[in-house]
């Protein structure tokens, strides 16, 4: 037999910060976001969104902050997963409860963040939804040259690129004449100024959300912007946990630690940890993280309940009426009462089916690859995009924009990464 060796993550460029210190400047610049989120989860009520003005007024007092500053942070602190809607009801997402101690948790956020920059920084008014969408597109083509220039750009080096890239859109598109017309014109000024406008617009979004630094005639990466721009080049995730110890680790820090492991393996520690308490308290510590906020431990909970079998029925059977529980549950009582796995998804209602889609694609989006949000689009019952984009927007899960978000800046089709960007755009604001 031979040892094979596991092949060394990729490294970040040379000067790229410590994660530490990656995360203290996300941190930084997620400081009023992080401060009206805590706000709201305490039970100041702040309503549906929009924000509602009488919430809005007494933030903006309680916090010394001006409304529009307020309104921004509270947009950026739901972009961020720092604050989830329940109706009503503002309650913390997972990533603020580990805020202050998990710098992964803090820099998935900023990366959150950074997906949706578009949604942080309204595009200018009277611009067609379609060119804002190819600036959109195009954007990362402009990080990319940012990156791999590891300093100042010009603005005239970016919107040349720019410009580039739209005009490659309209080519893909086959946006040419028919017939024996002849070839389309140069750009025209107009165009041009177009493309300035728009190339504004998406530097400051990007600064906005403390990607990059403007200067006179140029623009540079932060530290931030250049490490996130890297992890998508490279589409490197989080290194996996090591599960050695797992039996000596909490319920939430178990799952964890298993969750790179094969089915196999991960039955096996699962077992173990189950093993060494007793049944009723490790069954009620699984359903206290299956309801917590992290949507990769609510699936890997009930995975582990499987191990248990028969104990766990009743419990699991009462926490059918938990909306957020509910479709988990129902699978997990269909396969213990003898239901095929690949059978069991029919005890769900198409709407319970849509809110685990959301839910397990929130939990790649928080913990996988890009390439898995987008192969997940394959399981959803809808069939087509459009039909699941619909009925996505319907069932009212808190996840719902960011999911999209990450979908959108996943998909490699331009047109479909549209459709759901625009769809994600119609979520946050409350539009049909």
């Amino acid at each position: 037999m031979t040892t094979r060796r596991a092949r060394p993550a990729p490294r970040p460029p040379a000067g790229t910060p410590a994660p530490a210190e990656l995360a203290r400047q996300a941190r930084a610049v997620l400081a009023d976001a992080v401060r009206i989120a805590r706000w709201a989860a305490d039970g100041a009520g702040p309503g549906a969104v929009p924000l509602a003005d009488r919430a809005l007024e007494r933030a903006a007092a309680v916090m010394e902050l001006s409304p529009a500053q307020v309104r921004a942070g509270w947009d950026r602190a739901r972009l961020a997963g720092l604050i989830e809607l329940h109706g009503d009801t503002a309650r913390p997402g997972w990533r603020l409860r580990a805020w202050n101690r998990d710098d992964s948790a803090v820099l998935r956020g900023w990366v959150a963040l950074f997906d949706a920059w578009s949604l942080v920084h309204s595009s200018p008014e009277g611009i067609e939804a379609t060119a804002v969408a190819e600036a959109v597109e195009a954007v990362p083509q402009v990080l990319s040259l940012l990156q791999l220039s590891a300093g100042p750009v010009s603005v005239p080096a970016l919107l040349d690129l720019l410009a580039q890239r739209v005009a490659e859109l309209h080519e893909e598109r086959c946006e040419v004449p028919y017939g024996s017309q002849e070839r389309p014109a140069p750009a025209t000024e107009t165009s041009a100024d177009l493309n300035a406008l728009l190339l504004d617009w998406a530097l400051e979004g990007l600064a906005a959300v403390g990607a990059l630094t403007l200067g006179s005639g140029h623009a540079t990466l932060t530290p931030l912007g250049n490490w996130a721009v890297w992890v998508k080049l490279e589409q490197i995730c989080v290194a996996a946990q090591s599960p050695a110890g797992n039996i000596e680790q909490s319920a939430a820090d178990m799952l964890l630690g298993c969750a790179r492991l094969t089915p196999g393996p991960a039955r096996a520690e699962y077992r173990a940890w189950l093993a060494a308490r007793p049944v009723g308290s490790a069954v009620a510590e699984l359903l206290a993280v299956a309801r917590g906020e992290d949507a990769l431990l609510r699936g890997l909970a009930f995975e582990a309940l499987r191990v248990v079998g028969a104990p766990a029925e009743p419990v699991v059977r009462s926490v059918v009426t938990e909306a957020p529980l509910r479709p988990y549950a129902l699978l997990w009582l269909a396969e213990y009462e003898g239901a095929d796995p690949d059978d069991a998804q029919d005890v769900l209602s198409r709407e319970e089916a849509t809110w685990l889609w959301v839910d397990t694609a929130a939990a790649v989006a928080d913990h996988g690859e890009s390439g898995l949000l987008v192969r997940h689009l394959d399981s959803a019952v809808q069939g087509t995009v459009p039909a699941l984009l619909d009925e996505v927007r319907a069932v009212g899960h808190p996840r719902t924009v960011q999911v999209l978000v990450a979908l959108a800046a996943a998909h490699p089709d331009p047109a479909l990464a549209k459709a759901v960007r625009r769809a994600a755009f119609q979520v946050h604001t409350g539009g049909a």
